[in-house]
């Protein structure tokens, strides 16, 4: 029982959250009941469905951090945290210095706090889709109501595995059929003692066993969801829609090497597809980020934060990435020789006295420092911006590498031009033609880093490290040297050629066991089953 009782005390979330979603928090005068409510009255209105679910959004926005919120798993840190994993940022305090230098442990806050807060998100997903079913079938719900709260469970819960995936294990290709071992995935949720013991007993799954059921909760969360326009307001972008599984699966399958499907999820949103014409590129490389991130254009899925619900001081992505200015743009993606001199992404505009900085630039440099930081995430005094989980600029960029490397040079070139050429001073001279490539693995190279560029301080970067070790012809060997945890000199953002160091922090290979996090401690003192399956090396 003492592990079931730690267990409960880590992954156990109340059925309602006392903090609802930040669209409802007008709508509730007394919150304090929705805290110990018994899980039978919480399905037992229509009203307290909707604040189960809200529950659910806030799992995932906000976190739980030692009492305070930080944005685990997806509200901010999934960003900071790939983003400081990688080499394409810099981090310039000690802020994220355990992930930044790979010198975490299984006690490092960071990596416990993902992996519990991640499993709570789980937790209430698995509760959504259970007590969901069962207003249905008490007629407190329509079957239409239940199943789009299904399928907003089912979405959750296979993000957040493989979220959880990209940092506990190791990628997809690491054996034949993923072997591996992967992560527990969790499908019941602990509300019994029963469930419980299951829960607390549960092993780690294979990579392969892991990415079947993802795909399979995705499949079914996308049969159920609505589409966007079944949605108002920001809805349609902070709520998960059928557009919003199909963008996840094109992800899901870049990471099993599954060409030909990163493809058929794509074109669902092109010219005949099922989504074409519901979603497109906002007609700037800023646009994306226009609204505060909740443009219904380009971005697909966003989670959304408020001045009121937020990750807080120490989670927000504009006070970590602009305010405080504890991470900035590494000379290594700056100077990449495919990012043109002239290129929209590179527009930045001096920091005013009162805080503010041209909306329309993408980076921004502060006093005589020419450091660049990322103006994506614009909000420093509210930390309202949304999180950008999925927008179609990825899609499409999903679909040109799967296109490369099926030999589909025409497909390939098309679907990136659509991302770069926006963003290019003059597209008709500057955007690529098949005659500026050698072959297909030419392209294929100026389209992986393309996705550096475009997607520089949106946590994309761990992610591509991750899958990439395996590629046959841009092979990533772990984790790539970085510049040091500190600021950086001016002089090294000079473009013209490529960074060629210092490095301060040494690549990590591929066969050091901190290129995995640790399963936290909290965790495998609670599971005996998962102590005898950590991590090698912790």
């Amino acid at each position: 029982m003492k592990y079931i009782k730690q267990l409960r005390k880590l992954v156990l979330a109340p059925v309602i959250l006392v903090a609802v979603m930040i669209s409802s928090c007008t709508d509730i005068i007394d919150t304090s009941p929705y805290s110990s409510i018994d899980e039978n009255a919480a399905f037992s209105t229509a009203s307290l469905c909707e604040l189960s679910v809200n529950g659910m959004y806030q799992a995932a926005q906000r976190g739980y951090y030692n009492g305070a919120g930080r944005g685990y798993p997806l509200g901010a840190a999934f960003v900071e945290q790939g983003d400081c994993r990688g080499e394409d940022v810099v981090n310039i305090y000690a802020f994220y210095a355990y992930t930044y230098q790979g010198t975490y442990s299984t006690g490092t806050a960071n990596n416990v706090w993902y992996w519990s807060d991640t499993y709570r998100l789980i937790n209430r997903a698995n509760i959504v889709l259970e007590g969901a079913q069962v207003a249905a079938d008490n007629g407190v719900l329509t079957q239409e109501k239940a199943d789009e709260y299904i399928g907003e469970a089912l979405a959750f819960r296979a993000i957040a595995h493989f979220e959880l995936l990209m940092h506990f294990a190791k990628p997809y290709k690491d054996t034949p059929g993923a072997s591996h071992l992967g992560v527990p995935y969790r499908k019941l949720p602990n509300n019994t003692p029963a469930n419980i013991e299951i829960n607390a007993a549960q092993g780690r799954h294979t990579v392969g066993e892991c990415y079947q059921f993802i795909l399979e909760d995705l499949d079914d969360a996308e049969s159920l969801l609505p589409a966007k326009a079944g949605r108002s307001g920001i809805t349609p972008v902070t709520r998960w829609t059928k557009q919003a599984a199909a963008a996840l699966k094109s992800r899901v399958y870049l990471h099993m090497y599954d060409w030909s499907n990163v493809v058929t999820e794509a074109n669902k949103f092109k010219t005949g597809g099922a989504y074409a014409g519901t979603v497109g590129l906002a007609a700037s490389p800023n646009g994306a980020f226009a609204a505060l991130g909740y443009s219904t254009t380009e971005n697909i899925f966003s989670i959304e934060n408020s001045s009121t619900n937020n990750p807080t001081v120490n989670g927000a992505l504009a006070s970590q990435y602009k305010r405080r200015q504890l991470v900035c743009v590494s000379p290594i993606v700056w100077r990449l020789d495919r990012w043109l001199p002239n290129d929209k992404r590179r527009t930045s505009a001096v920091m005013a006295s009162d805080g503010t900085v041209e909306s329309t630039a993408m980076v921004f440099t502060t006093g005589s420092n020419s450091v660049r930081y990322t103006n994506k995430y614009k909000d420093e005094v509210g930390y309202s911006d949304g999180a950008p989980v999925l927008r179609y600029a990825e899609v499409l960029l999903n679909a040109a590498e799967a296109n490369a490397r099926l030999g589909n040079v025409t497909d390939a070139l098309t679907d990136l031009n659509l991302v770069r050429d926006r963003a290019l001073a003059n597209p008709t001279a500057e955007s690529y033609t098949a005659g500026d490539f050698a072959d297909n693995v030419e392209l294929l190279g100026a389209i992986l880093d393309e996705r550096r560029i475009e997607f520089v301080m949106e946590g994309r970067r761990w992610p591509d490290i991750h899958r990439l070790q395996f590629c046959p012809y841009f092979p990533i060997d772990g984790i790539p040297a970085k510049l040091s945890n500190s600021m950086p000199a001016n002089s090294d953002f000079t473009i013209g050629t490529p960074y060629s160091g210092p490095y301060g922090i040494a690549a990590i290979p591929y066969s050091d066991y901190r290129f995995l996090w640790p399963l936290p401690a909290i965790e495998t003192d609670a599971n005996p089953v998962l102590a005898e399956q950590q991590n090698p090396g912790y």
